[in-house]
């Protein structure tokens, strides 16, 4: 059962022009009420569930900005929650779970989530991601995205393109070809820093450090675990933008240092 819990009072911040809300999936009661906690002192109206089918309802009714998943729920586990989620929200998905290998994370990652805490976490690293969120727009699915108006002579768009892939910064939108690519907000930091580079190489660690900064870390430690996880973001993004190592069209690998744009027309 869902049960939500509002912040009222002057504190309350708002997340382009509506209210912060948060889904909360953990079965761990003390668990629940500490995130539930870090939330509400961040301003958030929080929905706080414990199963992965009440989750996925939760997601789709409140439309959160952000959701916080751990991964051994009852029923559905929460990589499959996360999968299920990606196909009708665009919510930023932190999965926190007691489970801290390197195999577990890259799994947590490549399910869809953009960021992964291991328990017992930091309250104040939990609070300083939520905020690094909160400054990354939101990329919603593109059938449940209301069309955007054109942009005016006093208001040009911002985008950045490379063949026929085009990102664009202030709809947040990625279009590969004729279709429109939906993609995670750490999938979309990659894909914007490698066409801002254009042919100039970005190591794993430089674009790990971007992931890193992007979700709040204090740290500018990278260990193996941080490039790991942006080859397996990077795995991601080929695949929904149709490309692929062996025959790269957009991103090539420079094979022991990291990734650039493939050779084309530049982008800009």
């Amino acid at each position: 059962m869902a049960r939500e819990r509002s912040q009222r009072g002057g504190d309350m911040v708002e997340h382009s022009a509506r209210a912060r809300v948060a889904v909360i999936v953990e079965d761990d009661p003390d668990v629940q009420s500490l995130l539930d906690e870090v939330f509400l002192a961040a301003g958030f109206e929080t929905v706080l569930t414990g199963d992965g089918p009440t989750a996925l309802a939760a997601v789709a009714r409140h439309e959160p900005v952000i959701t916080t998943l751990d991964v051994n729920l009852p029923g559905i586990d929460g990589l499959e929650v996360a999968r299920r989620i990606r196909t009708l929200s665009g919510t930023h998905i932190i999965m926190i779970s007691a489970l801290g290998d390197e195999s577990d994370v890259v799994l947590g990652l490549t399910s869809g989530a953009d960021d992964y805490l291991v328990k017992p976490f930091r309250p104040r690293e939990l609070r300083a991601r939520i905020e690094a969120f909160m400054r990354r727009p939101q990329n919603a699915p593109a059938a449940a995205r209301p069309a955007v108006a054109p942009p005016t002579a006093t208001s040009p768009r911002r985008s950045m393109q490379h063949l026929d892939l085009t990102v664009d910064l202030d709809t947040h939108t990625v279009q590969a070809g004729r279709s429109e690519v939906v993609l995670t907000p750490t999938e979309f930091v990659l894909l914007a820093a490698l066409l801002e580079s254009e042919r100039r190489v970005q190591s794993k660690a430089d674009l790990a450090r971007l992931v890193r900064k992007a979700s709040g870390a204090a740290s500018d430690y990278i260990a193996a675990s941080d490039t790991r996880a942006v080859e397996v973001h990077m795995t991601n993004l080929r695949r929904k933008i149709g490309d692929t190592p062996a025959s790269p069209r957009y991103i090539e690998t420079v094979r022991g240092v990291g990734y650039r744009l493939t050779a084309g027309e530049p982008s800009g």
